[in-house]
């Protein structure tokens, strides 16, 4: 391709350079537990890509975003590139959780709270909290896991305005989109968010946004706390990995047939469910 480089292949997105834009190019590849494993979901790389754009479109009042173009595009990429541009990327990955899953379920257990947020005694798996909480973590590279950090790591990395925009951005997308996606019968348990800034500071959401890569989604009718629950996402690789004995690290198993289908499935049914359109 003339005139694009590759710039980094990450977890799940390549991103090129095309003159002063970014091409981020979602592909099929799933990870878990920051291992990429040998094995794509078919399909995976273009309900994330179109699910991102659909959702950037519901936040514009609260964020700007850094979308160019979903169109203009190498011809090869195109359905799951975005033309973008070019951010400082904040070195944060930026959390909500509604309810209390996953490592945050696992960090509450050990210490009573997460990323230094103490929570009520009690709590069981699939709780929902009182209120969302920020549970910011590292950004680790590929292969590397991502650690809790407290707000005041955050602030300490970034400077306390930053810190506290931050926090406040993260909550304010994770509540519209649980009650956008509420309106559709699911829930978003939790959300990983990630920001960058432009040339004069401004704050801008990038990467991708409540797709079943970053978030935890759930069948609001089905929801019952004290167990875990049906994730229309990548929760079943992640069960069938635990139940298969890997030791989440790299490299990771090849993923069977069946939950492949039945993981691509999970990611087309949520991408209709919460946009009312076909994929």
């Amino acid at each position: 391709m003339a005139g694009v480089k590759l710039l980094h292949s990450g977890k799940v997105r390549d991103v090129y350079l095309d003159g002063d834009d970014l091409i981020l190019v979602a592909s099929d590849r799933i990870s878990i537990y920051d291992v990429v494993l040998p094995t794509p979901i078919p399909d995976k790389g273009e309900v994330l890509t179109r699910l991102s754009l659909w959702w950037f479109e519901q936040l514009t009042d609260i964020v700007p975003n850094h979308v160019l173009s979903a169109t203009d595009v190498p011809a090869e990429f195109a359905g799951r590139a975005i033309r973008c541009r070019r951010l400082d990327v904040v070195q944060v990955e930026c959390i909500a959780r509604g309810y209390l899953t996953g490592l945050g379920l696992k960090e509450y257990q050990r210490d009573g709270a997460v990323s230094g947020v103490t929570l009520p005694p009690g709590l069981v798996e699939s709780d929902r909290l009182d209120e969302p909480i920020f549970t910011p973590t590292t950004k680790e590279a590929v292969g590397v896991h991502d650690e809790f950090i407290t707000f005041a790591d955050v602030q300490e990395q970034v400077g306390k305005d930053l810190a506290e925009e931050l926090r406040d951005l993260t909550l304010r997308i994770y509540a519209r989109g649980r009650d956008v996606a509420a309106e559709r019968g699911i829930i978003v348990a939790d959300t990983k968010l990630e920001f960058g800034r432009t040339a004069d500071g401004t704050l801008i959401l990038a990467d991708e946004v409540l797709t079943p890569d970053s978030s935890r989604f759930w069948p609001l009718d089905q929801w019952t706390p004290g167990r875990v629950q049906y994730s229309f996402d990548k929760q079943s690789v992640r069960d069938w990995s635990q139940a298969a004995g890997w030791d989440k690290t790299a490299p990771g198993p090849e993923v069977p047939p069946d939950v492949v289908e039945r993981t691509r499935a999970r990611y087309v049914e949520v991408y209709e469910r919460l946009t009312g359109t076909a994929f």
